[in-house]
């Protein structure tokens, strides 16, 4: 009896300690277009690699998050992530006035400019002009696809629109497409592995942020977000990534060491002019 009251006091004096303990956050849950390689693309081993993987396991980790990488078609993640699926996008998703008009990014930590990639033997891109007449691939729900339905009419372009940046590929090395747009970190990748493509032409002025996605009711979470990203550029971690990943160190002016004023991309819709001050240990 003496030890069922000992027991009964020690849960009387335990249960409210144990009733205000936190409760265990749930996993981060993001997406990837996972065939976008270096970026996301299947490893041997099962399930995905690439820099937005090894990026974001860490951003979670600092964070002292799980986090849950879903690889889908890219032309389906905005919308899984405006259904709630998601809490943000891993994919590198390019920031486009449109885009930062109904959702919340971060600043960006890689720039991305449109490239084109051709089959090995075909005459150089020295101009949009050398594309007039030409069918064209990219990878579908893509500022790509965007630019060449932009420029249909006036190039009097055939736009080839595939789920995956590997089937786009193809179309220009079995002929079926003149060239394929990427971006210039993806175009680079692809020619790199294989032979019969080659990296070709820059369209100029296309720089873009590559930035982290959030609903516009994530504000807090974005801010999270960028602090931790923005410690990860102090410290050389994003650097080291993208050296790994895309074969070179980051030069002075690339977004991986850049430090952006406020939260998300300045000057579009969503940015907060409120100065960081993050806390990287």
């Amino acid at each position: 009896m003496r030890n069922f009251w000992l027991a009964a006091a020690f849960c009387a004096v335990t249960a409210p300690a144990l009733a205000q303990a936190p409760a265990a956050q749930p996993p981060l849950r993001c997406g990837v277009d996972g065939t976008f390689a270096p970026h996301a693309f299947p490893a041997l081993s099962g399930g995905v690699q690439g820099f937005q993987i090894d990026l974001f396991r860490e951003v979670a980790r600092r964070m002292g998050r799980e986090i849950v990488i879903d690889s889908a078609s890219f032309s389906g993640l905005i919308p899984a992530l405006n259904a709630g699926r998601y809490d943000f996008l891993c994919a590198p998703t390019t920031v486009t006035p449109e885009r930062a008009a109904s959702l919340l990014f971060t600043e960006g930590y890689l720039f991305t400019e449109l490239q084109f990639g051709i089959r090995r033997g075909t005459p150089p891109i020295r101009s949009d002009e050398d594309l007039r007449g030409r069918t064209i691939s990219v990878n579908k729900g893509t500022p790509y696809e965007s630019w060449g339905n932009a420029n249909r009419e006036r190039l009097n372009l055939t736009i080839l629109a595939f789920d995956t940046q590997p089937d786009a590929v193809q179309a220009v090395i079995q002929g079926r497409a003149y060239a394929n747009l990427s971006g210039n970190t993806v175009v680079r990748y692809s020619a790199s592995r294989t032979p019969q493509y080659v990296a070709d032409y820059i369209l100029p002025g296309t720089r873009f942020h590559w930035a982290t996605p959030f609903r516009q009711d994530s504000g807090a979470m974005r801010n999270v977000v960028e602090d931790v990203l923005t410690c990860m550029k102090r410290d050389g971690t994003i650097a080291r990534l993208s050296e790994r990943w895309f074969g070179s160190r980051p030069a002075a002016d690339q977004a991986e060491v850049t430090e952006f004023p406020g939260y998300g991309p300045p000057g579009l819709p969503g940015f907060d002019a409120t100065p960081q001050n993050p806390s990287c240990s």
